[in-house]
């Protein structure tokens, strides 16, 4: 049963991770329904032909038709990236990812662990750590989504109905589809964001859950004065 205090996250779950999807702990798409769904991919699922440049590791590696991967790019197995999707110069997908249809991970991307949802965008120097991005969800320049803490401990959210545990040392960040966030932002472990909701340039989010539909604004206060 979902938890009151999650925000609503997705409306639609792509059908081949419907199965992996708890609504009252949706880091479950991160779990090992995930591993055993990457490693039924056949190590030779490849529709396009790929740049001399772009390196291959490992095994259990699917790329669909119509996807675009420039040089560059090194692919760690298992993944998969499905159609249609922009791989651009630069960028790092390993550890076990699923790249849904139309995405986008831009230049010196390191992209971990993660679920991009189809036309999920994280396009230009952003850190995507052992999370989820839900549909048409835009990383800013230079968005981290930090998935570790520095004490080791287990991840937790806090709601406000007490500490939700979610089981994993490692974990990022949840975005509902439509998450727009801006420059430079840095969300710490465990963050949860609901469905469209916008996140100025710069700010810092720690770990809990932010509503859907919402504008999350960082204030801050310039200071500015004549040269002596």
């Amino acid at each position: 049963m979902t938890d009151p205090s999650l925000p609503t996250l997705f409306d639609q779950i792509p059908p081949a991770l419907e199965g992996l999807y708890d609504p009252g702990a949706p880091w479950s798409l991160l779990g090992d329904g995930l591993d055993d769904l990457l490693s039924q991919i056949p190590s030779d699922s490849i529709e396009i032909d790929l740049h001399p440049s772009v390196h291959l590791v490992g095994n259990h590696i699917a790329i669909g038709a119509g996807t675009s991967i420039q040089p560059g790019v090194v692919i760690a197995g298992p993944i998969f990236i499905g159609r249609d999707v922009q791989i651009r110069s630069g960028a790092y997908l390993r550890g076990g990812n699923w790249i849904g249809d139309g995405s986008i991970v831009g230049a010196n991307t390191e992209i971990k662990r993660a679920v991009l949802f189809p036309t999920a965008r994280a396009p230009h120097l952003n850190y995507v750590g052992d999370s989820v991005l839900g549909r048409d969800v835009n990383l800013g320049a230079g968005t981290i989504l930090s998935n570790f803490r520095h004490d080791g401990a287990e991840v937790a959210i806090p709601l406000a109905a007490g500490s939700l545990g979610t089981g994993r040392r490692k974990l990022g960040a949840v975005l509902g589809d439509g998450v727009l966030t801006g420059c430079n932002c840095v969300l710490h472990p465990g963050v949860v964001v609901g469905r469209r909701t916008q996140i100025y340039p710069g700010a810092q989010l720690r770990s809990g859950a932010y509503p859907a539909d919402s504008i999350i604004k960082l204030r801050q206060q310039l200071e500015i004065v004549e040269k002596s």
